[in-house]
């Protein structure tokens, strides 16, 4: 899991915004969206029994194990572009993803991802 400094740079101004400022960054993936699964990020002050924790340009990033499955070596951009704002996401996972950039198709075979958590299906 990597940020580019525009991401890191745009996650630390909002968590400097929060009272009590957070201590880590929580990426992770859910059922849904246009593609079949869709991004989720915030902000988190635990870290919790399955995560894992990755440093990132001074960030702490949080991904539970179920959504590395999908994420992993992912990289989290930021574009400031008037008409395309927001976070992008390199996933080399990614079969495609759909016009709104946090929605994606998954391009795994079973014996690299193993079983479908159920969560998932």
């Amino acid at each position: 899991m990597n940020l580019t400094e525009d991401a890191a740079d745009t996650l630390k101004y909002y968590m400097e915004q929060e009272e009590p400022i957070p201590e880590f960054v929580r990426f992770g993936v859910k059922a849904g969206g246009c593609s079949g699964f869709t991004y989720t990020i915030g902000f988190d002050s635990r870290q919790r029994k399955f995560d894992l924790e990755f440093e990132t340009c001074g960030i702490k990033l949080l991904v539970d194990k179920k959504s590395h499955l999908y994420v992993k070596g992912t990289t989290i951009g930021w574009s400031s572009e008037l008409q395309d704002k927001g976070f992008k996401f390199d996933n080399p996972f990614a079969k495609g993803t759909c016009g709104c950039r946090t929605s994606f198709m998954i391009d795994m075979n079973r014996e690299t991802l193993g079983t479908t958590p159920s969560w998932m299906s």
